[in-house]
């Protein structure tokens, strides 16, 4: 069949529907992918879909696929991310759940797990090529059973995570899924929740549900002035990431979430390494030493992040972006609810959680920054900075993803997106002039390679 190659990104498959991804596209999908799990010696395949309006069709489409293949199919139905990654740890050991992520909600799309891995890079276009033969159905079609995962994996998150008292947080959904979830969670963990926007309707009536856009946190910030909440937590699309705003409003980013959540892991799991991405802070990898940890820093990525995870048998690791992986009590999967009810346990032994967060170290930083290019230029122009690349002593370079240039105090981030053609910047100082300092510097040697780079804010 004919495929936009546009929707085979590295992490997952995503598009626009019905423009470059239909109905079609998910039966050639299920098809694809019942075909290779059965090669791995996979029996069944776990289905989960978030809130976008498109989902019950493709899923529908996805699942008539699988059967096709002669896979049987577990159809958990609406769910968050992490509760079908939870089927495919409790229930089978593959799964696909059908969303569109933070993306605009016109999208959709597909994040994968075959035989216990996330699937990324040469794994997805191993899909698309099976896609694109188009496979044959099996002689002996699978079945179809729905189970409802809610009861157990709310179970499991309250016997894990447990308040030293209770408290009174917000939680802000932004219409997304786990609106249908998260709440209950929090409220079975002790907590009084006052809630935002838990209705799931995929229009995203109020605000975009993507926490690491501060204009989508503006409601939680006057709902926790307003009821004079604790802490507020809010929620992307799929509820696989997860946002922090403290009593006064400041917006707790992940890498300074995974400072606090290290201290804990690592009382337990003394000289653990922890894991995280290229673009979190300068302050991290001091804090995780201090803790008694083995910092590593990583590609970005989520996939990439659980797999270096497994390789090294690390405990604990995050990004940027707002994903949490806890192997430490729990799945080694990205999941926002039981991150947040692992901060909560954590902070719940404090009488004031905000100061504790607010007193977490921290650094003057730029957003996240994009420099817009044409389709394949984004790795070519990293290849070519990597070639100039001559900073002295006490500058350290990193080529892991990208170019990041480690100064004493702060550093510098070019790397290609692997998800759009686009250049991804970051720029840290511990005081505004190191970081406008840097900024220059890095600036500087971008447009050595691209003289025409405009820089935009990125638009998640």
């Amino acid at each position: 069949m004919q495929l936009s190659p546009s929707i085979f990104k590295a992490y997952d498959i995503r598009g626009v529907v019905p423009s470059t991804l239909s109905e079609e596209v998910a039966h050639a999908l299920g098809l694809a992918f019942g075909t290779l799990a059965l090669r791995e010696g996979e029996k069944a395949v776990a289905v989960g879909r978030d809130g976008r309006l498109s989902g019950p069709a493709l899923s529908a489409a996805l699942i008539r696929g699988l059967v096709a293949a002669g896979v049987d199919v577990i159809d958990i139905g609406p769910a968050t991310t992490p509760m079908l990654y939870f089927a495919a740890n409790t229930l089978c050991t593959s799964g696909i759940q059908v969303t569109g992520s933070h993306n605009p909600k016109d999208y959709n799309g597909f994040k994968m797990v075959l035989a216990g891995r996330a699937i990324y890079g040469e794994d997805i276009q191993a899909v698309r090529r099976l896609m694109e033969q188009g496979g044959t159905p099996a002689a002996q079609p699978g079945k179809v059973r729905n189970i409802n995962v809610l009861a157990p994996y709310r179970d499991r998150i309250v016997q894990d995570a447990k308040l030293a008292r209770p408290m009174k947080i917000v939680v802000d959904s932004g219409n997304g899924i786990a609106g249908a979830s998260a709440p209950g969670i929090f409220r079975a963990l002790g907590c009084e929740v006052i809630e935002l926007f838990s209705e799931v309707n995929g229009d995203f009536p109020n605000h975009h549900p993507d926490p690491s856009k501060p204009e989508n946190l503006k409601d939680l910030i006057a709902a926790i002035r307003e009821h004079g909440a604790e802490l507020g937590l809010a929620f992307d699309g799929d509820g696989d990431r997860l946002g922090i705003v403290t009593r006064g409003g400041n917006n707790i980013y992940p890498d300074r979430q995974l400072m606090l959540l290290a201290r804990d892991v690592l009382t337990r799991v003394p000289g653990g390494t922890i894991i995280f991405d290229v673009k979190c802070t300068q302050r991290l990898a001091p804090a995780i030493r201090e803790a008694g940890g083995v910092p590593l820093m990583y590609k970005t990525g989520h996939s990439l992040i659980k797999a270096k995870m497994k390789e090294v048998n690390s405990p604990l690791g995050g990004e940027m972006s707002g994903h949490i992986f806890f192997k430490e009590r729990w799945f080694g999967f990205d999941d926002g609810t039981y991150a947040g009810a692992r901060l909560l346990e954590v902070l719940s032994r404090h009488d004031d959680p905000s100061a504790v967060l607010d007193g977490l170290p921290t650094s003057f930083s730029t957003p996240e920054l994009n420099v817009k290019c044409a389709e394949g230029e984004p790795h070519m122009l990293v290849e070519r900075l990597t070639a100039r690349l001559d900073f002295e002593s006490p500058a350290e370079v990193s080529t892991i993803d990208g170019v990041r240039v480690d100064w004493p105090d702060g550093f510098g981030l070019i790397r290609a997106s692997n998800t759009t053609p686009v250049l991804v910047l970051r720029f840290e100082g511990q005081t505004p002039a190191a970081l406008n300092r840097i900024e220059a510097r890095m600036l500087a040697l971008l447009r050595e390679v691209k003289p025409d780079a405009t820089i935009a804010e990125a638009a998640h």
